[in-house]
């Protein structure tokens, strides 16, 4: 275990917290607010920190999956623990808990909340939750990949343990080039949207949050209604977007290089679409009775859609009161989550796919036990080891699904609630059903119950391995 380099990747990530934390300072410096000295405290302990532990480089600097996996998991808490500062030193969140609770929502892009009273918050405050949506959307490792040459050839071993999805792949030779091509996307694609939200009157404070939360599929708002008092255009322009940053990337690199044809056979980005449009479908046609036009209803049912599918989390309108086929379909789509390799989470299609091949390729096997079949996506085989790979996710996913519904029910909340909470926090969508519903929030549970949530949290954005991998006893031995 090369204890050296995650100690220096660690501390890189603190240095780049603390230059995170900045933008959030000079908007207290323009509303002259008090909270922004909190922010700036915290800013300074992680530069120093981050300082001592980047002074020097280790001579070993390889990474290897082992390391990876440690490094991005250690990586993320301690992000986490020092962004939920913040909070906790203004006094806008006074109990640690809650604002670690709070942060690391923010930084897995979950989006859901244990606050009562969002407005209550300062600007400095709500610009710094929301900006650790757009942080934490792409990955802070994939953002230092970007930036510095960490590990040779041998980081992309922490790409493989920070992105989402079964397979993980260069867009180019290079790891750090992947990353740059990726990040210059995500900025590209948020600008768009940033342009088009103004374009619509949309203030720019409001404007940049929104961005932050949906390019990050996060659904922090900055209102206690999260979208529904904004105008129809701009509830269709997150819409959009919502769905755009569920697309695997590489369609968009595909497209840029102009291979229109390798773009279009992304069998996993056509499910995707086709699930959306599906289910927006289906669920207009159960609610248009809920409102005044058909129209109205389409807004409503393709902005929840594409919501909760790309795991953003947030909401036009009380989805827990809508009839129990259109709540169901929702919860279904909790599951399947977006496309791998974008910002989004939840299973993702491509997991679906395979497994749904998988069944067919062993019924085929019982049916002609002498047929030679392989499993194939686009054309191309998927190697044993990918399929198991997600076969053993599945079984992780389940089994960590049940334990925490069983863990948090100590609560004595109703069934409903604390099964769509941890479809919410462990899926990174957000808002679940009847407690913890799109007009309710977290802050009713137990401090044990919000650690239990806090962990699903994490172990869902880092694909639950890198997390889950720290509690074997081979991954501290030499």
């Amino acid at each position: 275990m090369n204890f050296g380099m995650i100690i220096y990747v660690i501390g890189w990530v603190l240095c780049f917290e603390a230059a995170f934390m900045m933008p959030a300072c000079a908007v207290a410096v323009l509303y002259r607010e008090s909270a922004g000295f909190a922010l700036l405290f915290t800013a300074v302990l992680c530069g120093t920190a981050g300082f001592a532990l980047t002074r020097r480089k280790p001579k070993n600097a390889a990474i290897y999956a082992r390391e990876g996996f440690v490094a991005v998991s250690f990586s993320w808490i301690v992000l986490s623990i020092m962004g939920a500062l913040p909070f906790t030193i203004s006094g806008e969140i006074p109990f640690y808990i809650d604002a670690l609770f709070e942060t690391v929502s923010g930084f897995t892009t979950t989006g859901s909340s244990i606050l009562t009273d969002v407005e209550a918050l300062s600007h400095c405050m709500l610009f710094w939750r929301s900006f650790t949506h757009w942080i934490g959307g792409m990955g802070v490792l994939v953002f230092l990949m970007a930036i510095l040459p960490l590990a040779g050839g041998t980081n992309m071993y922490l790409m493989k343990a920070e992105s989402p999805g079964p397979v993980v792949g260069k867009l180019v030779p290079k790891v750090k080039s992947t990353a740059l091509i990726l990040y210059l996307m995500y900025i590209a694609l948020s600008l768009l949207q940033l342009v088009f939200l103004l374009l619509g009157r949309m203030p720019l404070f409001d404007a940049v949050t929104t961005v932050f939360g949906t390019a990050g599929t996060g659904g922090f708002g900055i209102r206690g209604d999260s979208i529904a008092g904004y105008s129809p255009y701009i509830q269709v322009v997150i819409t959009v977007f919502m769905i755009l940053f569920g697309v695997n990337f590489n369609f968009y690199y595909l497209l840029t290089r102009k291979k229109w044809k390798a773009a279009v056979g992304m069998s996993e980005v056509r499910a995707y679409f086709l699930i959306i449009l599906s289910a927006v479908a289906l669920i207009t046609f159960n609610i248009s009775g809920m409102f005044s036009s058909v129209w109205e209803a389409l807004r409503h049912a393709a902005f929840q859609v594409g919501s909760i599918m790309t795991t953003t989390g947030f909401a036009t309108a009380d989805f827990d009161l809508w009839p129990s086929f259109s709540k169901t379909l929702l919860v279904l789509l909790m599951f399947v989550g977006a496309c791998a390799g974008s910002t989004g989470g939840g299973i993702k299609v491509s997991r679906v796919m395979i497994l749904l091949k998988s069944v067919k390729k062993e019924l085929d096997v019982i049916v002609h036990p002498h047929n030679v079949r392989k499993l194939k996506v686009d054309g191309r085989v998927v190697e044993h080891a990918v399929v198991r790979s997600v076969n053993v996710f599945m079984v992780s996913y389940i089994l960590l699904y049940a334990v925490s519904v069983l863990l948090i029910s100590v609560d004595n909340f109703d069934f409903t609630t604390n099964f769509t909470a941890v479809a919410a926090t462990i899926n990174n969508i957000g808002p679940g059903l009847e407690m913890v519903g799109p007009t309710r929030c977290f802050a009713d549970f137990s401090v044990f119950s919000k650690l239990v949530l806090t962990f699903d949290m994490l172990a869902g954005r880092l694909e639950l391995f890198p997390l889950l991998i720290l509690f074997g006893k081979n991954t501290w031995r030499k």
